[in-house]
C-alpha cells in the first residue's frame, strides 16, 4: 500500500491513542503462567500483540479476546501442540518466548521473518550453551530444548533488555532461586523495571539486591487478576511532534508515573523547547518553536526515527549519541531515516554510533518515500509530511499494522489529509 499525505494544519483536538505494546506482551505472557483467569483491559490488538497471542496459544493457553478486553485461562500444564511458533516480526515475543520453551519436555521451534531471525541471540546462544541447553540457530528458526535451570546468570547490559525479561519470566518457575547479574554499561534499564513491576502485580517475587543485580526466588506461582494497559508513550512521540510542529494537540490516556521507557520523549521535547501541559491523563502538545541540542538514545532507541524527523524543525544543530542499537530493528532506522530525511531535503550526517541533524524548515514536495517495512519509519516520515511543501507519498505504508493499524485512521481525525492507494 502506498498513502499520500497532504500538508495542512491539523485540528487541536483531544485523541486517545492504543495501549502500550510492551506492556500488553508482559501483561499477556504473565497471565499465561499464572493457573487461574485473568482478564486484561484497554487492549488493543496488532501483528506484534496477535504473534504473542497465538504463539501462547500453541503452549496451552486459552485466550479470547472482545472489545479490547482478553479473557486468559492460564497454563495448568504444558500443552505444547507441536506447531512452529511463528513470532512473524516481534522481537518481544521471539526472545520473551526462548526461555519459557525450555519448559516443554521436547524441542519447540521458532520461526519468524528473517529479518526477524538475523537479530542477535548472541545472549541466549552462549547462556544456553553453557548450561547445556540445546539451542540451535538457523537462517529461518530457531530450535529451543528443554531443561533451563536457576542459577547465578550473568548477561551483558547492552545489547537488548529483552533478553533479561525473557529470563525474568522463567525463573520463579524453576526449582531453585536465581540470580541475574546485569554487566555494565545496563541500557534500556527501564524496560527491565517496567518487566519487574508486572511480574509484581502477578505476586512473583522479583527485587533489585543492587543496581545491577536482580534476585527471583524459585518454586513460585503467577496469581491470575485483573489489569488495565495504559497507553503506549512510544506511540505518543509522533502525536507529539505533530502537535508540537504543527497546530497543537492533546493525546491520552496516559499515567505520568508510568515506568514505560519511552516516556523519555517528554523530557526530551521539553529539552527542546516544547510546550507541553499535562491534566487528567492528558498531554496538550502546542505549537513550539525548538532548538537543537545533544540527544541520548542508550534507553530509548524507538523514539529515534520520530525525533530524528522532528529534529529537521530545531534552530540550529541537534545530535543524537548512542544509535547503533537502531540499525538492528526491523530495518537499519539509521539508514532508513538518512535516505527518507536527504529525499525531504533535510541535511543528515552520521556515523558508526551517532547522528546530527540541521535546521531545515523547508522540505521537498511531490516526492515518494520508501517505509522500509518498518512502522516506525513510515510514521515518523507522515508526521514530517504534514510539513512539505506539498504532498508527500509513503510506499510500503503497510507496515504500521505491526503496531498501530489505526495510525493513519487517527491522523484523519485531526483533519490531516490521508489517501491510500494500492501498489
Amino acid at each position: 500500500m502506498d498513502t499520500t499525505i497532504y500538508p495542512q494544519k491539523n485540528q487541536d483536538i483531544r485523541l486517545d491513542l492504543p495501549c502500550s505494546k510492551s506492556l500488553a506482551h508482559r501483561y499477556i505472557i504473565a497471565s499465561c503462567l499464572a493457573q487461574e483467569k485473568s482478564t486484561i483491559g484497554n487492549i488493543t490488538l496488532n501483528q506484534d500483540i496477535e504473534a504473542t497471542i497465538e504463539t501462547m496459544r500453541h503452549l496451552g493457553a486459552k485466550i479470547t479476546y472482545n472489545d479490547h478486553c482478553l479473557e486468559i485461562e492460564g497454563i495448568t500444564s504444558w500443552q505444547y501442540d507441536g506447531c512452529e511458533l511463528d513470532c512473524h516480526e516481534s522481537g518481544s515475543t521471539l526472545r520473551f518466548l526462548i526461555p519459557l520453551c525450555t519448559l516443554i519436555a521436547e524441542d519447540v521451534c521458532l520461526t519468524g521473518t528473517l529479518r526477524l531471525l538475523a537479530r542477535p541471540q548472541d545472549v541466549y546462544e552462549k547462556l544456553f550453551a553453557e548450561n547445556n541447553v540445546k539451542f540451535v540457530k538457523e537462517k529461518d528458526k530457531l530450535i529451543v530444548g528443554h531443561g533451563l535451570k536457576g542459577g547465578h546468570y550473568r548477561l551483558d547490559g547492552n545489547i537488548s533488555s529483552q533478553f533479561i525479561t525473557g529470563l525474568l519470566f522463567v525463573l520463579p518457575l524453576l526449582k531453585e532461586d536465581s540470580y541475574l547479574e546485569i554487566i555494565e554499561p545496563f541500557a534500556s534499564r527501564s524496560y527491565v523495571d517496567l518487566t519487574m513491576q508486572v511480574l509484581q502485580q502477578f505476586n512473583v517475587d522479583v527485587a533489585y539486591v543492587d543496581h545491577n543485580h536482580i534476585k527471583i526466588k524459585g518454586n513460585q506461582r503467577y496469581q491470575a487478576g485483573n489489569h488495565l494497559v495504559e497507553a503506549d508513550y512510544s506511540q505518543l512521540a509522533f502525536f507529539a511532534a505533530l502537535g508540537i510542529l504543527n497546530n497543537g494537540l492533546e493525546v491520552g490516556c496516559f499515567d505520568e508515573a508510568s515506568k514505560q521507557g519511552d516516556k523519555a520523549v517528554i523530557d526530551i521535547l521539553r529539552k527542546m523547547g516544547a510546550d507541553i501541559h499535562f491534566a487528567k491523563g492528558y498531554y496538550h502538545f502546542k505549537p513550539s518553536q525548538l532548538q537543537g541540542c545533544q540527544i541520548d538514545l542508550e534507553d530509548c532507541p524507538d523514539l529515534g526515527p520520530m525525533l530524528f524527523a522532528l529534529s529537521t524543525m530545531a534552530q540550529g544543530k541537534t545530535h543524537f549519541i548512542n544509535t547503533k542499537r537502531l540499525k538492528i530493528k526491523e530495518s537499519d532506522r539509521v539508514m532508513a531515516m538518512v535516505q527518507e530525511m536527504r529525499k525531504l531535503g533535510c541535511k543528515v550526517s552520521y556515523d558508526d554510533n551517532s547522528l546530527s541533524v540541521e535546521y531545515q524548515p523547508d522540505l521537498q514536495q511531490d516526492i515518494i518515500l520508501k517505509g522500509h517495512n518498518d512502522h516506525r519509519i513510515v510514521m515518523a516520515l507522515s508526521i514530517i509530511a504534514t510539513l512539505a511543501k506539498g504532498k508527500i507519498t509513503i510506499s510500503g505504508s503497510q507496515a504500521i499494522n505491526k503496531s498501530y493499524p489505526a495510525f493513519f485512521s487517527d491522523l484523519a481525525k485531526t483533519g490531516i489529509e490521508v489517501k491510500h492507494h494500492d501498489n
